[in-house]
């Protein structure tokens, strides 16, 4: 394939625009003292620098949840979209009108193409929240620009662009944060170390309630606003008119719908999906591997898409009374499961303290500060690329055994299907010149 990752210096002259909202840290530790939380000051040398790629509504706010952190700051950005651009600005500028100890105002620099914020030798990190179709193509080239990267979930829109994102990271040394942040909240913590230590006995079913697959893109073409690329935003996928479903306006607060069309998000099954099934997997403990069947629902013997796990665990896609939410049924009880609630049976092994000899897995209470805090001692986080990775491929063989309509053998050591080309197929997708990569 042609070289394409890289980009001449001239190419980037006019292309960005800086708005008069950012900061500079100002020496805090020269005063002494310490932090509201009672940490002491970090110098500004340890304060971490990461640039946004990507500041809708999700990269929104993980800048409050990166910000809340105390030990990091924000030095660019890159959006397509001016509007919401603004809107992160502004957002910045008012946690730091808040938190007046944290320094004062300069300019924070807009990228259209982040490939510029890349070639910024004061970005230690990169964090990426743009639409799916986008993840590995940015994820890739941070890692060969030598920067350690938080992305969003679910990794990536295909199989084999998380294999890619996997040995790109690998490749250069990175650490990668997945942002599945269950992992750092407690009723999911709780529910891996009940499930991993057999306190509901045996496995023997799992029900997971997330929304539908994707449908191809079949919107009507709507005026494109000003101040969008939308030559940009589509990136590596061929052009489709422009809906506003895909890039709401500032004035609608919502998480937009690309996550519904296939050409740019796997619907619920991954949108939700890599929260559950990862929950699933960690409880499992089958994070570097995954299931050995999908079946899709044939109306008969299999209602619902089931996977299959070499151990014989079935896990069905089904609605149930909780809504994205995950029900474990075991030979001697049953746990549900969904944000901010746990239920057990018996009901005491929701609040059961896990022993100190008994099985645990990593703990994280904090999902922004673990991957600093990894960034510092060179270690894996919570989430690793590799971990993301293999949920997000679960989701995406889920979505492949839909469209194909048929059972599916699926060999994870492999990462692929078992004599089957058609559905091999579907494991990458064609990227346009200027943005693919090597897969």
């Amino acid at each position: 394939m042609k070289d394409n990752q890289s980009i001449n210096r001239r190419d980037f002259i006019g292309k960005a625009s800086a708005v008069a909202a950012g900061f500079m840290i100002v020496p805090r530790y020269v005063l002494g003292g310490k932090r509201p939380d009672g940490l002491k000051y970090l110098a500004p040398s340890d304060v971490i620098s990461l640039g946004f790629i990507g500041t809708g509504k999700q990269g929104r706010g993980l800048t409050s949840s990166f910000l809340g952190t105390n030990e990091a700051r924000i030095v660019a950005i890159s959006e397509v979209y001016k509007a919401k651009a603004q809107l992160t600005l502004d957002r910045i500028k008012a946690h730091y009108e808040k938190n007046t100890q944290l320094g004062s105002y300069a300019d924070i620099p807009v990228y259209t193409d982040f490939r510029e914020l890349l070639a910024r030798k004061d970005v230690d990190a990169v964090v990426i929240a743009t639409p799916d179709h986008w993840h590995a193509a940015a994820a890739v080239r941070a890692a060969e620009a030598g920067k350690d990267i938080y992305c969003e979930k679910p990794l990536s829109l295909t199989v084999k662009e998380g294999r890619a994102m996997v040995n790109a990271a690998r490749k250069h040394n990175r650490v990668f944060q997945t942002g599945s942040m269950q992992r750092s909240w407690p009723e999911f913590r709780q529910t891996a170390e009940l499930i991993r230590n057999g306190y509901i006995g045996e496995i023997k079913h799992i029900k997971v309630n997330v929304g539908p697959p994707p449908t191809p893109y079949n919107l009507p073409a709507e005026t494109i606003p000003d101040g969008l690329d939308w030559v940009t935003w589509l990136g590596p996928n061929e052009p489709v008119p422009f809906n506003s479903e895909l890039a709401p306006p500032t004035s609608k607060d919502v998480f937009p719908n690309w996550r519904n069309y296939k050409e740019f998000g796997g619907g619920m099954v991954t949108d939700w999906g890599a929260h559950m099934f990862d929950i699933v997997q960690w409880s499992l403990d089958m994070d570097d591997s995954g299931p050995v069947e999908v079946i899709a629902p044939d109306g008969k013997e299999h209602p619902f898409l089931t996977y299959r796990y070499e151990n014989g665990i079935t896990m069905t896609h089904e609605k149930w009374d909780w809504n994205n939410a995950i029900l474990f049924t075991g030979s001697e009880g049953e746990l549900r499961v969904q944000r901010k609630k746990l239920e057990t049976t018996p009901a005491s092994l929701a609040t059961k303290v896990i022993g100190e000899s008994e099985k645990h897995v990593y703990k994280s209470e904090n999902h922004y500060k673990d991957f600093l805090d990894a960034m510092r001692k060179r270690s894996k986080p919570i989430c690793d690329v590799e971990i993301g990775h293999r949920t997000a491929s679960v989701c995406n063989i889920g979505n492949i055994a839909y469209q194909l309509k048929r059972p599916l053998q699926w060999n994870p050591k492999k990462e692929s299907f078992k004599n089957d080309a058609e559905a091999n197929a579907l494991l990458g997708r064609p990227m346009k010149n200027d943005w693919g990569i090597r897969i």
